[in-house]
């Protein structure tokens, strides 16, 4: 008769499709009871479903590893490349003297917002030109991460400098603009990429990472 009655237990769990997951795990705590043993409640696959519905739905993490830390490279990446492009305006490579968007860069943005800056403004176009350009290649491949994630955050900072100096805040938070977008936004959001960066390093898939763990495997054979 126990027998006959645990199998009843068992089916009407199995047939059953309104009853939830917690019934389940009822019907299989009765089970145990009923043979005479403690019971044991069977772990449940957690689903997206109960990732966005359960308590997790708050939950923070706070170390950036395993699947957490895969969508920063792409992030990594495509920031590097773009600031690749904005680095060489004028030309393939960083600092064409001489094309119009070089002297434009001179003309139109050094010399009126940043002639505070000692030296030439043609310098400090070139210095510009070579922090974008080889800074977002490191950072694209993650070598340097963090060096380069400074250095391109100073030159954000400075693009907000210049932005705010010429348009203003153009009614932010909620004023609306004809571009649709704040002339300091994409300077700004990019600053706040490279502050990330500079904090937590490359990621996964990155030079960084592969020297890391090669010095990290020397030394631990040294002190064996």
């Amino acid at each position: 008769h126990r027998h006959r009655w645990n199998m009843m237990i068992l089916m009407l769990a199995a047939t059953t499709p309104s009853l939830t997951q917690g019934g389940v795990r009822m019907a299989c705590s009765r089970l145990s009871i009923s043979q005479g043993r403690s019971p044991t409640l069977p772990l449940m696959k957690e689903t997206t479903l109960d990732r966005l519905t359960g308590p997790k739905l708050f939950k923070t993490v706070t170390r950036w590893e395993g699947i957490h830390s895969v969508p920063i490279v792409p992030l990594r990446v495509l920031t590097g490349v773009l600031m690749i492009h904005h680095g060489s305006e004028g030309g393939f490579w960083p600092a064409n003297y001489g094309t119009p968007g070089f002297n434009g860069f001179v003309d139109f943005i050094i010399k009126p917002y940043f002639s505070f800056l000692p030296g030439e403004p043609e310098l400090w176009s070139a210095i510009h030109d070579y922090a974008e350009f080889w800074g977002g290649a490191l950072f694209a491949v993650g070598l340097f991460t963090r060096p380069a994630a400074l250095t391109l955050f100073g030159t954000m900072v400075a693009a907000v400098y210049f932005h705010l100096a010429s348009t203003g805040w153009q009614g932010f938070p909620f004023g609306h603009v004809e571009n649709y977008s704040y002339n300091f936004e994409e300077p700004a959001l990019y600053a706040c990429i490279f502050l990330v960066f500079f904090f937590n390093g490359a990621g996964p898939l990155s030079l960084d990472g592969i020297i890391y763990d090669q010095i990290s495997s020397e030394d631990a054979e040294e002190n064996e």
